[in-house]
């Protein structure tokens, strides 16, 4: 029988999968009958605990998921950390039983718990919180700082050195339109196109995303700033005009959204990635932690996409009525007359519908990352990124030039979709990494002309073992003539070198490919190498690239600028390529 366990204990500053509002929370893996036990006798004594503390306008909240638990207690902005040992102290407590821990016990645990709050209080942080509040401007903390108002309006100081807020030039401070764009796939490819509609529109941009910062075009910061931390450094720069947040599961799991409330959050799709984390098991929980985003949005939007089966039936359910986007005019979701506006294609053209008015925004054949219409999966992206450029404000021109200048190229949106005529062989650089991912990929591929096709196939050690399989099962639905699977030394996450490859390999077998249409190789540059060394003219070569993305890339255009034609032997990769 299962024990219960005690997986994980952290803060949640921000609205987060169980609560509004901040918290400790402690997930717990523990057999399926215990689950409702341990969770009233937690309540039981957090309550108790709650009102010991003079906490009891906060709550304790307990969320069910296949493995177990998670137990948040809602606590004070400025006693987060004392929270989590408090929220320690009650698992331990009912694990105990009510027979095990006596009232002296109870009583020194309180005591010490007390001491631990009050010396992380600070006052002034939440006299600061209140004086926001009062002018309906947003606040945001963290360990460093504390701001209030938003980009060219915020004002930022550090959290102990904190000023009356009756010192504070109000009259300066106000927040700006902010978007945040989540979902399984898309996202980055999303947060990119609002950016080339902000360029044309106008107004100061500052970007997050997997790739990093990018204030006014310019990166700022490489890497993965798609958490609370990232959109936060965008929302205090004080030449930010509108804010544009990749906003990823990861970060809203950790630690909850880096920002109370939004203009507008869209949400792409769902698909069943990253489950085993944080009490997320299926799409159902992945669809819940992408909802979050929800919370900011009270006097927003929440765009869906209505194209997505878990969206389209959570959507309706939803308060306020979400505004919906979809490729399908007909789709029952996109009514032709209605209150909120609906993009959607009709005739070849992305079109608004909105109060019986249509308008003609761009035609899919001139917006180029959808491949003439033939990437869906793209056409649902700008579908959404329009969507909330609307709610932006951005004028249709504007809207309508982002798209035209937008190409798909590696300079535009690197890594994601990348079509490239390699000496008359077409070779596609994509970062699909889940079975979702893959699907598009596929989809993309059957349109473009192929003799043979060729595809790199591999995966991070931080999934479950199905949804490998079901990434392999993806990838050869493609019929593809020959896989190469990388190894990614960089990204075992806890795995053995080799075994994700075996899975992918025993996985391809047990569907029908034969061994003569599978190679291994150590990693993805050596599968790249691999792949179009492979190629001959007319070849389709799907490179999926998580690892070496700016290697392979530059590899690509030097062989294009050589006049490399498939076939003929690689030349020596460019010295400053090399990694």
């Amino acid at each position: 029988m299962q024990q219960p366990t005690l997986l994980d204990s952290r803060r949640l500053p921000g609205p987060n999968l169980l609560s509004p509002r901040a918290g400790a929370v402690l997930d717990i893996a523990c057999a399926s009958a215990d689950a409702d036990r341990l969770g009233a006798a937690w309540t039981e004594r957090a309550r108790w605990m709650l009102d010991q503390l003079g906490w009891s306008t906060h709550a304790p909240v307990v969320r069910r998921h296949p493995r177990g638990a998670s137990f948040l207690l809602e606590a004070p902005i400025d006693a987060l950390y004392a929270a989590t040992e408090v929220n320690e102290w009650l698992w331990g407590a009912t694990l105990a039983g009510p027979d095990d821990t006596s009232e002296a016990e109870a009583a020194e645990a309180l005591a010490r718990l007390e001491r631990t709050i009050a010396a992380e209080r600070n006052p002034r942080l939440l006299a600061l919180r209140d004086a926001a509040r009062d002018r309906a401007v947003t606040f945001l903390s963290d360990d460093d700082h504390a701001s209030v108002g938003l980009g060219t309006g915020s004002r930022t100081w550090p959290v102990d050195d904190l000023p009356d807020p009756g010192e504070v030039p109000w009259a300066d401070v106000h927040d700006i339109p902010v978007a945040l764009v989540t979902g399984s796939n898309g996202k980055t490819t999303t947060i990119r196109l609002l950016a080339a509609m902000s360029r044309a529109a106008g107004p100061v941009a500052g970007i997050t995303s997997t790739d990093g910062i990018e204030i006014a075009g310019r990166v700022v910061e490489a890497g993965d700033w798609s958490g609370p931390g990232g959109a936060r450094r965008v929302l205090r720069d004080t030449r930010v005009e509108v804010a544009l947040l990749e906003t990823a599961r990861g970060g809203i799991l950790r630690r909850g959204l880096g920002v109370p409330r939004a203009t507008a959050a869209l949400i792409t799709n769902i698909a069943a990635d990253h489950l085993g984390e944080f009490g997320v098991d299926d799409a159902e929980g992945i669809a819940d932690a992408k909802l979050v985003v929800a919370r900011a949005v009270t006097t927003g939007v929440l765009v869906l996409n209505a194209d997505d089966p878990i969206l389209a039936a959570r959507g309706p359910r939803l308060t306020p009525p979400p505004t919906w986007f979809g490729v399908d005019p007909t789709h029952p979701l996109l009514p032709s007359a209605n209150q909120t506006p609906v993009h959607t294609v009709v005739d070849g053209w992305f079109t608004r519908r909105h109060r019986g008015t249509t308008t003609r925004l761009a035609a899919t054949a001139g917006v180029p990352i959808t491949l003439g219409g033939a990437a869906r999966h793209n056409v649902e992206n700008v579908l959404g990124a329009l969507t909330v450029a609307q709610a932006l404000g951005f004028a249709d021109d504007a809207v309508r030039t982002g798209l035209e200048r937008f190409g798909g190229s590696d300079d535009d949106n690197p890594g994601r979709g990348n079509v490239v005529d390699l000496g008359g062989a077409t070779v596609v650089v994509d970062f699909a990494h889940n079975p979702h991912g893959m699907d598009a990929l596929i989809a993309t591929a059957r349109t473009l002309p192929a003799r043979r096709c060729v595809i790199v196939l591999g995966q991070a050690g931080d999934r479950d073992d199905e949804s490998i399989r079901a990434l392999a099962r993806a990838a050869w639905a493609g019929a593809p003539d020959l896989v190469i699977i990388k190894d990614m030394p960089r990204y075992l996450r806890g795995r053995e070198p080799g075994a994700i490859p075996t899975l992918i390999e025993a996985e391809l077998s047990r569907v029908g490919a034969p061994c003569t249409a599978i190679v291994r190789t150590a990693s993805e540059w050596d599968a790249v190498e691999h792949a179009l060394g492979w190629a001959r003219p007319g070849d389709l070569v799907l490179l999926t690239i998580h690892a070496e993305r700016e290697r392979v890339l530059g590899r690509v255009h030097q062989l294009v600028a050589a006049g490399w034609e498939p076939g003929k032997p690689l030349p020596p990769e460019a010295p400053e390529r090399m990694g």
